[in-house]
């Protein structure tokens, strides 16, 4: 008997999340049994208010599927839902599946970050207490890479190399003048330095800068910032520092969370810009690249938008071939010369509300720049580049409700 699938997305946006949709989309294409895929209209609220279209209604052509992967942010709507405890208010869980079961829908795949896995996590949990046949699978996403068990995140690669492209710009415009001159550039990643620390990638073409990469695993002193300086400035005219936002030090955290508790960040850039003027004299600018980190697809990583795809079909293969649920997708690295990684699921409670942070070991001693295990990790990631369909000189992006 034929059933229907439902995903959604949710979380922050990334230039490869829709490449997932649209892997999940495809991978219901191998197998007979699955009559329609549903989208979820803003994440998980979609499921809890019956707000669904069909997508085979909306991806009808292979040139919409070519489209919806180089697309950026979630073409479905996202949000940052946080569902209660069934115990203690199961409303949410009721609805949810009175949608399950108004639409045959047997399998249901959110792709998300580590609150997102909180939602797999529990919604796999009421349906096995309550003896509910309905597969729940967490697909990986987040430009912060700092999901557990999983080798990288899709969304992460093309993050990565949109700020490594932007810094060498950036690098650029910072040289054209003979003074001496200060430009901190504030990178996203609110616990985890990884997006931060894959501004080394420079490296492999040469440039020395950024002079100074700051993370939040390590202890970040204002002083050693600025002794840091001036030690470069000895040897380069215009420094360029890299800086997470996850950085601690005043002047960096707003005091509002969201739905899930986690801190809005910003600022930090703006606060040592302050500082480093007024301590050194210089020229200082700060430069906060915020969310075009995110959705930069006209500079996207091909591997990352290739796994991305490819993660979304191991997905639907992993409910429907093998019966799996409560489980997130992994990547797991073979190898990095040649390139390799397999796709394996990871009980998503190792996942949940956890966070993988940066390596210390591959922090220098100074604190202040990474090593070349960092760069050998990162690199892969980065490579290839989609071919962009332009119109009237603009990237064309695939658009529900044109």
């Amino acid at each position: 008997m034929k059933f229907n699938i439902a995903v959604a997305q949710s979380g922050g946006p990334t230039a490869a999340i829709n490449a997932s949709l649209c892997g999940v989309f495809e991978g219901a294409q191998s197998f007979e049994c699955i009559d329609r895929v549903y989208g979820s209209i803003n994440g998980i609220e979609g499921i809890i208010n019956n707000n669904l279209i069909n997508l085979k209604q909306v991806i009808t052509t292979a040139h919409d599927k070519d489209l919806l992967i180089k697309t950026p942010s979630t073409v479905l709507g996202s949000c940052r839902y946080k569902l209660a405890n069934a115990d203690e208010n199961e409303l949410d869980y009721v609805r949810i599946i009175d949608t399950f079961r108004r639409n045959n829908i047997k399998a249901f795949f959110y792709i998300g970050g580590n609150d997102s896995m909180d939602t797999v996590m529990k919604l796999d949990d009421y349906m096995k207490k309550n003896n509910i046949d309905i597969k729940v699978v967490g697909v990986p996403k987040t430009i912060d890479n700092d999901l557990p068990e999983t080798d990288h995140t899709p969304g992460f690669g093309s993050a990565a190399k949109y700020v490594a492209t932007s810094l060498q710009e950036i690098i650029r415009d910072s040289r054209v003048y003979s003074i001496p001159s200060i430009t901190i550039v504030e990178i996203m990643g609110r616990d985890a330095g990884w997006l931060t620390a894959s501004s080394c990638v420079l490296r492999a073409n040469g440039e020395p800068a950024p002079h100074m990469i700051y993370l939040p695993e390590r202890e970040f002193s204002v002083e050693k910032f600025l002794d840091d300086i001036r030690l470069a400035q000895q040897k380069y005219k215009a420094v360029v520092v890299a800086v997470s936002e996850g950085i601690d030090c005043s002047g960096g955290k707003t005091g509002v969370v969201d739905a899930f508790g986690h801190s809005y960040l910003s600022g930090v850039g703006k606060y040592l810009e302050n500082i480093a003027r007024e301590r050194i004299g210089c020229k200082v600018r700060s430069i906060e690249l915020n969310v075009m980190q995110r959705c930069g697809s006209h500079i996207a990583s091909l591997t990352d938008l290739e796994e991305a795809e490819r993660i979304g079909k191991e997905a639907v293969k992993t409910a429907v071939e093998y019966g799996l649920s409560g489980v997130m997708m992994t990547f797991k690295r073979i190898s990095n010369n040649p390139y390799r990684v397999d796709i394996v699921p990871c009980d998503v409670r190792d996942c949940a509300n956890k966070a993988k942070y940066f390596p210390v070991e591959w922090i220098n001693d100074e604190g202040n720049n990474v090593t070349i295990d960092a760069l050998n990790y990162f690199l892969p990631l980065i490579k290839g580049e989609p071919v962009i369909e332009y119109k009237n000189g603009i990237p064309v992006h695939f658009r529900l409700n044109q």
